[in-house]
């Protein structure tokens, strides 16, 4: 048994979430909120040495016909990173409607409105993370 974490990207948020590839169940676990590089990757530092992860996926965005945009380009940057600075495998999924997809489910527990603000990026890590244990949309390349 092994964790994986799994991470939404954005340039203002990163959504986390964390799940054992025993249950292949995802749960979100945080939002990573600072304005610095530095300060975001001092907070992933902090959660892969307490998790002790053996990989992490990342959330690819795109339009829904499938064409990559500025934020690809910048969520592909943020996985290269964290190939480069924690040497662990990152993998990519395709996150389209990932966040309506938070949205949603936030929306069937209750959570509606500003509410959905603090918990939306780490539901949609979530949601990355179990298209990832469920074999949904994990891009090879």
């Amino acid at each position: 048994m092994s964790t994986i974490l799994g991470f939404d990207f954005g340039e203002v948020r990163i959504g986390v979430a964390m799940g054992s590839t025993e249950l292949g169940i995802a749960h979100p676990l945080e939002t990573i909120a600072f304005e610095e590089n530095d300060k975001k990757f001092a907070r992933i530092e902090a959660l892969i040495r307490e998790w002790q992860p053996s990989a992490l996926v990342v959330g690819l965005p795109a339009y829904l016909n499938g064409q990559e945009h500025e934020i690809s380009r910048l969520a592909r940057k943020f996985a290269n990173r964290l190939t480069g600075r924690f040497n662990l495998p990152v993998h990519l999924v395709d996150e389209r409607l990932s966040s309506a997809g938070a949205t949603q489910a936030l929306n069937e527990v209750g959570v509606r409105g500003r509410k959905q603000k603090t918990a939306l990026d780490q539901v949609a890590a979530m949601q990355i993370l179990q298209s990832y244990f469920d074999g949904v949309g994990v891009i090879t390349e």
